[in-house]
């Protein structure tokens, strides 16, 4: 009997590349659109993985913690991306990457504490180590980033800054409700969805890998 795990991912990789193809071929080549390139990318190589563990049967304790590397970069890069975008200037900037690479650094001893669980169409449950300290690392750029955003919309007083603020608000907001859901579901004790929460909520990103397009298609240095 065909197996469909993974299929969900398969999809969102192609949505993806053709987001990416798009912004190559249309959008000004400038800092912030490659920034936002990279975002992109980062989460089609995560469905692509996920299709190659879930679909592919290719769910080795490398495979796994290459996922988890992978997709670590992502809040920090976009906390730079949103900085970036209102003109932050900061030597220290990089420094968003730190906790990425602290974890990334300590993963990379431990790799074998790293598993697939479960497949199904839609998303994946991993087993991998200090799951809390991690998610904490994780979200929190992200919650800085909405910040950020809403704060923008909120002064700047440029039209087209603060539509594309409230737009990447917007899809964060939206990427953000499975954990939040997740969190709920916790209290009544039902764990499925915390357990695939990584997952889910990288599917629920092309929401924002969407945002990011329309972002780097009108993104033009004559907007100011």
């Amino acid at each position: 009997m065909q197996s469909w795990n993974g299929t969900g991912s398969l999809l969102i990789t192609c949505i993806e590349f053709i987001l990416l193809i798009n912004i190559f071929i249309f959008a000004e080549k400038n800092k912030n659109n490659y920034l936002v390139m990279g975002m992109i990318s980062l989460l089609m190589i995560y469905q692509a993985m996920e299709y190659f563990m879930c679909g592919l049967g290719y769910d080795s304790h490398y495979s796994a913690f290459l996922a988890f590397t992978d997709i670590s970069f992502l809040p920090p890069l976009g906390l730079y991306f949103v900085l970036s975008f209102y003109n932050y200037k900061s030597k220290y900037l990089y420094l968003v990457f730190l906790p990425a690479i602290a974890f990334i650094f300590y993963y990379s001893t431990i790799i074998n504490q790293f598993d697939v669980n479960a497949c199904t169409v839609f998303y994946a449950i991993y087993k991998y180590p200090h799951g809390d300290l991690y998610g904490f690392f994780y979200y929190v750029p992200i919650l800085i980033t909405m910040y950020f955003l809403y704060r923008g919309m909120r002064k700047s007083g440029n039209k087209k800054r603060v539509q594309i603020s409230k737009i990447l608000l917007t899809a964060y907001i939206l990427i953000s409700l499975p954990v939040v859901i997740s969190f709920l579901l916790a209290f009544a004790g039902e764990m499925t969805l915390v357990h695939s929460i990584v997952s889910v909520m990288c599917k629920f990103a092309v929401i924002l890998a969407v945002a990011l397009t329309y972002f780097a298609l009108t993104n033009k240095k004559s907007n100011g």
